[in-house]
């Protein structure tokens, strides 16, 4: 049975009372956004939709026909009404005048612009001629896995005959552009009865005069491939069936956790990456298979998956049997470097005299047997998606090779789209990355006020975040509403207590699975007592030392066992404070481990330095504001201890400094964001005092 990301059958959403008042683009946004929330149907970013709509032309005030088409680097799922292009019918027409050929195709992309309708910004794609020429109102392009493992199939076009008879085309592989769509438009008048067609290796088209229509009609077709998948496979091992037993669940991921940072310092060679592990069902089935290692050797079909994926993965050699994962990471580095030299090897092949430089030849998917799939890109979202996609992938190549024989696109077909001078600008026109961008922070006490500023800074420059904290309600309420702000992508939360070495460990290893590793480590979590000495407990005098020092220790402990697995450097942040170096008054708990602190900086600076792991300190002073230590006994504490009052603390603190200026957790991160970043990469063993100055705090 092929896969598919929810049990049952298609459903039609389409509200016709709903619909009644749209104009005709809403009913094309309102089909768009319905076609693209089922990963049955497409995935994401993935296929168009167009509707012909007759407008008023602002120059001459009369009606004219204008193409409505998802535009350049869309996803119909989210798209809005700005997400697409608006061009003029006639204008697209008469460019089939000024056509000189195949040779020449790519040109046409430059000269779509010219065919902009009411000066709309959003540039127009690649696909646009392919809608644009099928001689129907509404048209979708959809890439169901259903259909491209028809596509893919070695007699594709004989299934396609088999499932749809003369109501689906068929047209043989061809390069998305202005020349396929020429094919298009030439199959339809050939074709007036036929309702669309199945392109060779990339997906499936559907048209019709009537947007509701061309909606149900979509359903319809995919459904119908899916049912007959279902006839054809029930009962019939998967990809030959399985040679591996998965590993238990917690199994999987402490294997990933080991082998995700060893791939990522491999693999980072040009840029930071971010890693994502999957171990669905989906997955495990591939990955434990007969067929799995020559069926990933053949590449992926459809364009959309190889672009996102690479032409192939990288299978690392684990045998769950055997559960080594000590050979696997001895073994590796061979492995990393054979698929480089076999990219390569490609690229020499494939080149053509105007190609691009070669690009990062690393894997982007690594498949393990009986642990699941890992993927490294640019950032989180763009691996997470990229994951989704090599399941695309896998779907395709579960159907084509159970019905006929799967095919991937020919090695230079596949080249000249991956290393296409069109996709080459698009990479060239992307923004450059934020300053952190690449970067995993793992924050402890990250629900406070200092933690929850610094994990917005480092998150506003492009880095992902590990709060960590031992008050779970805070921690989710803080990761929620960043998560809100930033995405779900980049924010992670794992209680954590620091004294515990299992908990730190445990933390340590799931940053690992949901990120690769870790490149910053913020150490913050905290606790404030006050008492004069003789008042100090031997309790209360080991909790301080117990949070503020040892938990310092076994948190940097392991930041430092994992970055060395990378050996990539990394930062280590400490949030110390200014009675680490000014003695204060019925604090001795909290001074001495404070300062405890700043000597263990000192020596993991030593330590870290030939890693290229720096480690700083920032000392804060008085920063009341979203600060925990400041609730409850510590500030009666310290009102006492200065003869004021609550309200009167703030007052006091500001007062007391040199530049009479209260400290928020906002500055603090700010410091915590140079020590992280790569302006302080000549840094460490440097203690940064944000306290608005304090001459007994002075460091010299």
């Amino acid at each position: 049975m092929l896969e598919v990301t929810e049990n049952g059958r298609l459903s039609n959403q389409w509200d016709t009372a709903k619909a009644a008042s749209m104009s005709e683009p809403e009913k094309l946004l309102y089909r768009s956004n319905l076609l693209g929330s089922d990963k049955r149907i497409t995935n994401y970013g993935g296929g168009n939709t167009s509707a012909k709509v007759m407008e008023i032309d602002p120059l001459t005030g009369e009606r004219t026909e204008v193409l409505w088409v998802k535009g350049s680097g869309g996803d119909v799922g989210s798209i809005k009404m700005d997400g697409f292009a608006t061009l003029y019918m006639d204008k697209l027409r008469a460019l089939k005048d000024i056509y000189r050929g195949v040779e020449f195709e790519d040109e046409m992309v430059g000269l779509l612009p010219h065919c902009t309708f009411n000066l709309n910004p959003r540039a127009a794609s690649i696909d646009t001629p392919l809608h644009a020429y099928v001689p129907k109102r509404h048209v979708d392009h959809m890439h169901p896995d259903a259909i491209i493992a028809i596509a893919a199939a070695a007699e594709s076009k004989a299934l396609t005959a088999e499932i749809f008879g003369d109501e689906i085309g068929w047209l043989p592989w061809k390069r998305p552009g202005y020349e396929l769509g020429l094919w298009l438009e030439t199959f339809c008048l050939e074709n007036p009865a036929a309702k669309g067609v199945v392109l060779e290796s990339h997906g499936l088209f559907t048209w019709d005069d009537e947007a509701e229509a061309c909606y149900a009609l979509t359903l319809d077709v995919i459904q119908r491939a899916m049912d007959w998948f279902d006839a054809k496979t029930a009962g019939k091992p998967a990809f030959g069936g399985a040679i591996h037993t998965s590993l238990p669940a917690l199994d999987r991921r402490a294997v990933a956790a080991r082998l995700m940072p060893a791939i990522r310092g491999m693999v980072s060679g040009q840029q930071h990456m971010v890693g994502h592990f999957e171990d669905s069902d989906a997955v495990l089935d591939f990955v434990n298979s007969k067929d799995m290692e020559a069926l990933a050797a053949l590449g992926t079909s459809c364009p959309d998956h190889f672009l996102r994926t690479k032409i192939r993965p990288l299978v690392v050699g684990f045998d769950p049997a055997a559960a080594d994962v000590d050979a696997v990471l001895k073994a590796l580095p061979d492995q990393v470097a054979a698929y480089r030299d076999d990219y390569a090897a490609y690229y020499e092949r494939c080149k053509r005299a105007d190609s691009p430089p070669m690009r990062d030849p690393n894997a982007v998917v690594y498949l393990v047997p009986g642990v699941g799939m890992i993927t490294f890109a640019k950032d989180k979202a763009t691996a997470r998606i990229s994951g989704e996609f090599y399941i695309n992938a896998i779907n395709v190549m579960r159907g084509a090779s159970a019905v006929s024989r799967y095919q991937g696109l020919p090695e230079q077909e596949a080249f000249d789209i991956e290393y296409w001078l069109l996709e080459e600008a698009k990479l060239q026109r992307m923004p450059k990355p934020k300053s952190l961008a690449g970067r995993v922070a793992l924050v402890t006490g990250g629900a406070g006020g200092i933690g929850s500023a610094t994990a917005e800074r480092y998150l506003a420059e492009g880095a992902c975040v590990v709060l960590a904290d031992i008050d779970e309600e805070a921690l989710s309420a803080t990761s929620e509403a960043l998560a809100a702000r930033y995405s779900g992508d980049v924010v992670r939360k794992v209680p954590m207590n620091v004294t515990s070495e299992g908990a730190v460990a445990q933390a340590f290893a799931d940053a690992a699975v949901e990120y690769g590793g870790i490149d910053i480590l913020v150490s913050n979590a905290g606790i404030a007592s006050s008492a004069p000495v003789e008042d100090t407990s031997l309790a209360l005098w080991q909790k301080n030392m117990d949070i503020l020092s040892t938990g310092y220790f076994l948190v940097s402990r392991e930041a430092f066992k994992l970055m060395r697995v990378q050996d990539m450097g990394g930062s280590i942040v400490f949030i110390g404070s200014k009675n680490g170096l000014a003695a204060s008054p019925n604090a001795s708990a909290y001074c001495t481990a404070k300062a405890s602190e700043l000597h263990l900086a000192r020596c993991l600076a030593l330590e870290g330095a030939e890693a290229g792991i720096r480690v700083n300190v920032v000392n804060p002073d008085a920063v009341l504001r979203g600060s925990k230590i400041w609730q409850g006994e510590w500030l009666d504490q310290r009102a006492s201890t200065y003869g004021t009052d609550k309200e009167g603390l703030e007052e006091m603190y500001r007062e007391r400094s040199m530049l009479k200026r209260s400290v928020l957790p906002e500055d603090i991160a700010e410091a915590a964001y140079f020590f992280a970043a790569d302006t302080s990469a000549k840094s460490t063993g440097n203690i940064i005092n944000v306290d608005a100055g304090n001459v007994q705090a002075f460091t010299r």
